[in-house]
């Protein structure tokens, strides 16, 4: 090979071979070439000379195509570059002759290819001052009139706008009149070209004053693409619509003064029935991009006089883009259910559901109320009946809290379509109820189930339209979803009878409806689903032994996937005799070779985890059986390809595959890979925290997969199993040295926590997700709440505040920048509620920091005190009153913990926070007022002295809150349990500056606690104790307190375990027996008895008789 190198180096003909070889399409042949180029390479000069030399006068068009292409690659972007390797005389040959190839080249495809690398080695010269020719060749190309070289120049200066626009600035002056007249050319690919230059610049450039001074070009803009529709040329129609898309994406506003003018040919074009799909989907594309741009141009797009209805009418247009396709009505499986849908009409559903997120229900819903009746009552087509109900689906999520107040309206659509002549609009009936069913739950169920449970069974009826049986079946699967047990049980007997017909007599896509639809139905109606499981389950097993063949293997999944949540609902002492049969069946088929398509692997890996929950600790012989496969699958590297965008261009697009552009790069994602990937990681998550130390053999080989996937940022659910994985090892390996497992034990522990902390701590500043932030702070927080404290030491704890602080300070930034949307011109109603969720979603993020933060002071007190202070600057600022009352309850919780763990803490700030915490007792915040409350009982047991002086006005805010009328509504009640809780920490530590009796009387008549068990468990225990004590105040004077102190303890007695702990309870009965022992007591105990309920009074019985558990 040595001597051919040699040859083309020295002989241009040979150069022009290798290059014509390169090119073959034999492979042998090729890569031989391909190893020669790289040795070539090697001799910078050499190579860019020939490959000059052969672009500039090789006769053949693919030779100079493909030099274009390597010059463009060497030059610019192997590393080290060749331009920088070559000589100063190469490099100054290199700019002459790309220049003169752009000029002279006559072919147009070889001429792109020049000006390609020419904007690329442009772009990084530039930057350096080193191509001072370029710019004005480019100037003069431009100013030359000849429509060929104009076009060249032009697409070189858009690409510079795009990627080197800080070198362009200086030259905006020049370029702006020679743009504004190019636009205005006779030539129309001049006109794109100038087009795409404006465009650049405009989404490039961050100085607005630059970037409004090409606003007067947007009226020419839009006369372009004009005229390209006009000319018939689509194709350049919808590259300019692109570049509008990316300048709609990049800087919204700058379209604002422009916008009705803008708006109004977009719909134009979006309503032209003439024109093709892709043109008229791009046209909404643009606008829906608008109105999804809340973060810089809020409510712009819903002032806009008359657009959303008149959009909303062009989208539900395009759903009119569906035929009666015979092959939809052919139900032997899913592969032609969209058979009949146009282009448009897919558009049309994804559009309908963007807009509904962006524009809001209170925009949109006015809009469909004005269409969507008139449509359904349209008897002559059945499209806009079908149109209408897919509409109801598809605006559900974005529009569901203006929906929710229109269910009845909403509902009776739905059952009118349920009972259309037409199956296809009967078919997205099912759709719309079952869509709403998911985004209105709860409240759609609870209000209207008893009509749209029947209207679906009916429906399933209908073995003439086996496609619509199917899509009810899958309608009752969202209506279990989001039901109560309670509210399926009226309907259950039928239900199931209906469902196990269609599995008897359905085709196979009803079947497989019926399959998923019994598991949901069986786990939304848990125990009692037990009276079916009989008429059942032979029948699942019958399928999951019989189903073997290919087009079966769906049907057998399913059972596999019904079995498992059917066990789940009844049981394991129900489901013992089955499951043996199960996992034995789960075996063999693991040992049997399965096609990779095979839909039971995946099946598989969420019913072991299931068929877990249902046995508990039973399932640990099986795990042997389920955790290999799911270990290999967990361990699965990501099926990534990354390859030049432009190579890419006119390659088909996978269904299965993710691309996403970054640069010049088009990474190709396998997202099927991914999946499985992410359920196998989440199902083990799921044995760890069922089986706990059953799991400790895989403890190890399990955090070697998990704790790497920490920062797996090509799928969110990997990294959410791996981050609640990190506290369920540790759980498993402690609760394996508890029962002394062989290799369990505290220096197992200490070697895990120590490979786990660190990841996880670091990972949490890096992750970009704010949920996956709250569960690494979820998990920290477990974590310093299991292990032994000896392995937190300094540096791990320091490690894991630095990482709240950076938590901390990335949502102030994030609340920043939110509230500066409060202040922009276009700010409406809609956007606020809008701006109010994403402050409650950034509100979960900053509580459960400090969650973790009240976990540290539980366990060390006094020690992270200083750590703590440092987030204070952060937190502080919470307790503002102009801050909302959300956050500053978050801030509280931080107060209410220090005071009450850190004696340090206390003493320093206790009487900085006492007035805040008063003030804060008569918030109309529940959930403020709970922790102020609170943190006054704390202030009161700790630090006495502090209070003191205060007490006065404690007791009033507290009796405020116990004493108000609405006192034990549900949302009152964690607060008024707090507050009486805190009456008692009164009553015990500041009787002598108050009226004690008063204060007992008080504290008394709020009992029992019954909402807050931590609470009610401190309350009893003070109650007994004071009991115990004979204390006057509390029995009051006389034994006035006593009928009521015996109903608090018989309500407190009848609820078991759950208001006290440890030797209360007892000790409560023992204190109920010593009142009617007591002569000067017993009459008032027996008119105390006498008026509780029958149900109270055998509960009261049985405690004085020493039969606790009867009934309440």
């Amino acid at each position: 090979m040595a001597a051919q190198v040699q040859q083309v180096l020295v002989d241009p003909n040979a150069f022009e071979g290798l290059v014509a070889t390169l090119l073959s399409s034999d492979n042998e042949s090729r890569r031989h070439a391909e190893a020669v180029f790289e040795e070539v390479k090697k001799h910078p000069d050499a190579c860019v000379q020939h490959l000059l030399r052969c672009l500039r006068q090789s006769a053949s068009e693919e030779n100079r195509a493909f030099s274009a292409i390597m010059l463009r690659k060497v030059l610019t972007r192997d590393e080290p570059t060749m331009f920088e390797a070559s000589s100063a005389q190469v490099q100054a040959a290199v700019k002459s002759e790309l220049l003169a190839a752009l000029a002279a080249e006559p072919n147009a495809s070889v001429r792109k290819k020049v000006g390609d690398a020419v904007s690329e080695l442009a772009a990084d010269l530039l930057a350096k001052e080193r191509w001072p020719e370029v710019l004005p060749a480019l100037v003069e190309a431009v100013k030359s009139g000849q429509p060929q070289a104009m076009e060249s120049a032009l697409s070189i200066l858009a690409a510079l706008a795009l990627y080197a626009v800080d070198s362009m600035r200086p030259h905006l002056a020049v370029l702006h009149p020679l743009l504004g007249t190019c636009l205005g050319h006779p030539a129309l690919d001049v006109q794109v070209a100038a087009l795409n230059v404006v465009a650049g610049f405009i989404q490039q450039l961050e100085d607005a004053k630059e970037r409004d001074a090409f606003a007067p070009m947007v009226s020419p803009i839009l006369a372009v693409l004009g005229r390209c529709l006009t000319a018939g040329e689509e194709t350049s129609a919808q590259e300019v619509l692109e570049q509008l898309i990316e300048v709609a994406e990049q800087h919204p506003k700058f379209l604002k003064k422009q916008l009705g003018e803008v708006v109004a040919a977009m719909l134009q074009i979006a309503n032209a029935e003439a024109l093709d799909p892709p043109t008229r989907t791009l046209a909404v594309e643009f606008m829906v991009t608008l109105c999804e741009a809340r973060d810089r141009a809020p409510g712009m797009m819903r002032k806009l006089p008359d657009f959303v209805p008149t959009l909303f009418n062009a989208l539900m247009g395009f759903l009119l883009d569906v035929e009666d396709d015979p092959l939809w009505h052919n139900a032997d499986s899913d592969a032609h259910e969209e058979e009949g849908c146009g282009e448009l009409f897919d558009s049309g559903q994804e559009f309908l559901d963007r807009v509904a997120i962006s524009l809001g229900g209170k925009a949109l819903v006015p809009a469909a109320a004005a269409l969507l009746p008139a449509w359904l009552r349209d008897a002559a087509d059945w499209r806009k009946r079908h149109a209408a109900l897919i509409c109801l689906a598809q605006i559900a999520e974005g529009c569901a809290k203006v929906m929710a107040e229109q269910l009845g309206p909403l509902v009776g659509m739905c059952l009118q379509g349920l009972s259309d002549p037409h199956p296809r609009v009967r078919w997205s009936a099912c759709q719309a109820l079952g869509q709403m069913c998911t985004d209105l739950a709860p409240d759609i169920q609870e209000t209207h189930g008893a009509q749209m449970l029947p209207a679906l069974m009916a429906a399933m009826d209908d073995f003439n339209a086996p496609r619509v049986q199917a899509h009810a079946a899958a309608a009752v699967v969202n209506f279990s979803e989001g039901a109560e047990a309670d509210l399926m049980a009226p309907h259950l007997d039928t239900l199931i009878t209906r469902l196990l017909t269609l599995l008897q007599r359905g085709k196979k896509l009803v079947q497989e409806g019926a399959l998923t639809a019994i598991a949901s139905v069986a786990d939304s109606s848990e125990e009692m689903f037990v009276k079916y499981y009989d008429a059942v389950m032979p029948l699942l097993s019958n399928i999951l032994l019989n189903a073997q063949d290919k087009q079966h293997r769906l049907l057998r999944a399913k059972a596999l996937e019904c079995i498992s949540l059917v066990g789940m609902a009844v049981g394991r002492e129900r489901f013992r005799a089955d499951a043996g049969h199960v996992m034995s069946f789960l075996q063999q088929l693991q040992g049997a070779e399965m096609d990779p398509d095979d839909p039971t692997s995946s099946y598989m890996l969420q019913a072991g985890a299931r068929l877990c929950k249902a046995l508990g600790p039973e399932f640990l012989p099986y795990l042997g059986v389920v955790m290999p496969p799911l270990l290999r699958t967990a361990a699965l590297e990501p099926d990534v390809k990354i390859t030049d965008a432009e190579e890419a261009e006119g390659e088909e697009e996978d269904d299965d595959v993710e691309y996403i552009s970054l640069g010049d790069k088009l990474v190709a994602i396998r997202t099927s890979t991914l999946e499985e990937k992410a359920t196998a990681c989440s199902m083990i998550g799921c044995y760890l925290d069922e089986l706990k130390g059953g799991a400790f053999p895989y403890v190890k080989q399990v955090a070697d997969i998990m704790v790497p996937l920490l920062k797996f940022y090509f799928h969110e659910d990997v990294r959410r199993a791996a981050v609640q994985s990190v506290p369920q090892l540790l759980r498993a390996a402690v609760d394996a040295a508890e029962t002394r497992q062989p290799g369990a034990g505290p220096e197992f522990t200490a070697q895990l926590f120590a490979y786990t902390w660190e990841p996880l701590v670091a990972a949490l500043k890096k992750e970009p997700d704010a949920d996956i932030q709250t569960a690494m702070l979820e998990s920290i927080s477990e974590v310093v709440d299991l292990v032994d404290a000896t392995l937190l030491g300094q540096p791990q704890v320091e490690a894991a505040f630095d990482g709240l602080r950076h938590v901390l300070k990335q949502a102030e930034r994030r609340r920043e920048a939110r509230a500066k949307r409060l202040l922009q011109e276009d700010f409406d109603e809609e956007e606020a509620e809008a701006l109010r969720e994403e402050n409650e979603c950034e509100d979960e993020l900053v509580d459960q920091v400090t969650t973790a933060v009240g976990t540290f002071l539980k366990r060390f007190g006094d020690a992270v005190l200083p750590y703590v202070e440092g987030l204070m600057p952060h937190i502080a600022p919470l307790l503002d009153k102009a801050r909302t009352d959300e956050e500053r309850r978050i801030a509280l919780c931080v107060v209410d913990d220090l005071l009450e763990h850190s004696p340090a803490g206390c003493a320093k700030y206790a009487p900085q926070v006492l007035p805040v915490l008063l003030e804060a007792c008569a918030a109309s915040h529940a959930d403020l007022r709970q922790c102020a409350a609170y943190g006054v009982g704390v202030v009161a047991a700790r630090a006495p002295e502090v209070l003191r002086p205060h007490a006065g006005a404690a007791l009033a805010r507290l009796l405020a809150i116990v004493q108000h009328p609405n006192a034990r509504d549900d949302d009152n009640e964690m607060a008024t349990d707090n507050a009486i809780s805190s009456l008692g920490a009164l009553l015990q530590h500041h009787a002598a500056a108050l009226d004690g009796d008063a204060v007992a009387a008080a504290w008394v008549g709020a009992l029992p606690v019954k909402g807050d068990a931590v609470e009610a468990v401190r309350a009893h225990a003070q109650l007994v104790a004071l009991l115990e004590a004979q204390d006057a105040r509390v029995l009051g004077a006389g034994g006035k307190h006593i009928p009521h102190l015996v109903s608090v303890m018989t309500q407190v007695l009848g609820r078991g375990s759950d208001l006290v702990d440890g030797d209360t309870g007892p000790r409560m009965a023992k204190l109920l027996s010593a009142l009617r022992a007591t002569p000067q007591y017993a009459p008032l105990f027996d008119a105390a008895a006498a008026a509780l309920s029958e149900k109270q009074r055998a509960n009261l019985a049985a405690h004085l008789e020493g039969r606790a558990g009867a009934a309440q």
